[in-house]
């Protein structure tokens, strides 16, 4: 991370806390909620399949901007499948950064070429060994072991949705970030139950159960994204939600947070570890700040 966008982003944590403001600094936009798996666990794949044209999308990004959104994620659906006419993701990635967003990051499941070297993060999502990754994403584990291998920069960071099916595999995942050399980092949630997923969430025990293992794993040097100092607050839900600070833009809509936000009930049972990270960080807790501090200077 340049030392400018840190001094930026610092700057802007230190007004959030002192004056209890409420001002967005990540912004997600959806481009498509197109996609070419049918993962067990997902709940927003293909319901339109509609690819947002660019023009719309530009537009997304020029307001999110102008709200002070300086963190950006693009997502999907998947968001390798975007274009428009001749405009791909990596145009969109390259024009979010002349437009002054400081960290631009891609969320993907890897089966498509990973070429994009211009995002400061490319999230991908690995659920598990090979067996429960593919009982849950259906084959596509060797593809995207494939794509991982030929990518051209060490900027991708696994994502894995801990879940029922792959609770017992979280090493496996970190093993893997451990012996490619493209990866830099893993970065885990548990999964947020949608209606339709609710037989996949945790309990309040087998939450416990795997932060006490990814805590071994970073204690053996395992490079996982995530605050060690939020762990209580995620195994109990006692972190605030909404998240404040963070905005989704999808087709012209934009919700505080995050989709799930107007699903009744789905707040209270989030399972997003960066919703409680962020949350906590704005709330002044000085454990999370210095563990943020730490971890984020080694990751971004």
């Amino acid at each position: 991370m340049k030392l400018s966008s840190f001094l930026y982003l610092m700057a802007f944590g230190i007004e959030t806390i002192l004056f209890r403001q409420k001002k967005p600094i990540l912004g997600t936009v959806i481009l498509t909620d197109q996609c070419n798996l049918s993962c067990r666990h997902c709940s927003v794949n293909n319901i339109t399949a509609v690819l947002h044209p660019y023009g719309q999308i530009k537009k997304e990004l020029q307001t999110l901007y102008a709200m002070g959104i300086r963190i950006l994620f693009f997502c999907g659906g998947e968001t390798f499948l975007w274009r428009d006419g001749e405009k791909t993701l990596r145009d969109l990635v390259v024009e979010s950064k002349q437009m002054g967003f400081l960290i631009v990051n891609v969320v993907t499941n890897g089966t498509i070429s990973l070429n994009l070297p211009e995002a400061d993060l490319i999230l991908l999502s690995l659920d598990g060994d090979r067996e429960k990754h593919n009982q849950i994403r259906g084959d596509t584990y060797d593809l995207i072991m494939k794509n991982i291998e030929q990518a051209p920069t060490d900027n991708i960071c696994l994502y894995m949705a801990i879940n029922q099916i792959n609770k017992e595999t979280i090493p496996d995942v970190c093993k893997t970030a451990m012996k490619m050399q493209n990866i830099r980092a893993v970065s885990f949630n548990f999964h947020t139950p949608y209606p339709d997923t609710k037989d996949l969430a945790l309990s309040r025990e087998e939450k416990k159960a795997c932060c006490d293992i990814i805590e071994q794993l970073m204690g053996a040097g395992a490079p996982i994204f995530n605050l060690r100092s939020a762990f209580p607050h995620l195994i109990n839900n006692t972190f605030p939600t909404p998240c404040q600070q963070c905005v989704v833009m999808e087709n012209g809509k934009l919700s505080v947070c995050g989709r799930c936000i107007d699903i009744p009930g789905l707040c209270e049972q989030c399972g997003y570890f960066f919703v409680a990270e962020y949350t906590l960080i704005f709330k002044g807790k000085p454990r999370v700040i210095l563990d943020m501090l730490r971890t984020y200077l080694k990751y971004i």
